[in-house]
């Protein structure tokens, strides 16, 4: 219990943090009106549970794959501590199984929240109403998701930084991958669209 409420704080401070960053980017101020940061906090945080699910399921389940597809010792190199070129191997291939296969998902569905926190102009009501996901999947701006954020921030970024995030010891992992949230917010928030409530 207490490793789910450290990775719901920790990303719900950082990974925001990156967001009003990128705000401030944009718009040249750190607080906008519907910008909802309390929302986006909370939402942040609901996220830093499932991504340290993630790390568990991947750094397990892809070194028994390997194991299983013939790289005998993968289990035992990427458990064993210090640097070695084998467990730097295993981890790479670790941080693309779960970039590959998870963070798509996630990237596509952290946006379809921004969208809805908007809505309701950045206030908690929008807690209160069910994402229209038919809604979300024709406004999600699919060109950008995959010309920026799958195309160039996951082959380029994501892949060599979290391999050394799989390299680091079980108990550093959520800390740097939270640290590596406020990057996460910032790319993902750049181009955020904005959409208005009409109901």
């Amino acid at each position: 219990m207490n490793v789910i409420l450290l990775s719901f704080f920790k990303f719900a401070v950082l990974a925001t943090l990156g967001e009003v960053i990128a705000l401030r980017m944009r718009t040249g101020s750190f607080i906008q009106k519907n910008f909802g940061v309390l929302p986006r906090a909370i939402i942040w945080g609901l996220f830093g549970i499932v991504i340290s699910w993630a790390f568990v399921l991947f750094s397990r389940g892809t070194p028994a794959l390997l194991t299983s597809l013939g790289w005998c010792d993968a289990e035992l190199v990427f458990a064993t501590a210090g640097f070695s070129w084998g467990k730097l191997g295993v981890a790479f291939c670790v941080s693309v199984a779960m970039n590959t296969i998870f963070a798509p998902v996630f990237m596509s569905f952290h946006k379809i929240t921004d969208m809805h926190i908007t809505r309701y102009n950045g206030s908690m009501r929008c807690f209160l109403h069910p994402i229209n996901i038919t809604r979300s999947f024709r406004e999600l701006e699919w060109e950008k998701l995959w010309s920026f954020v799958f195309k160039k921030t996951i082959p380029f970024f994501w892949y060599p930084a979290h391999t050394i995030t799989f390299m680091l010891p079980d108990e550093w992992r959520v800390l740097f991958a939270a640290l590596l949230s406020i990057a996460l917010g910032i790319l993902l928030a750049i181009d955020g669209k904005k959409v208005k409530v009409t109901s």
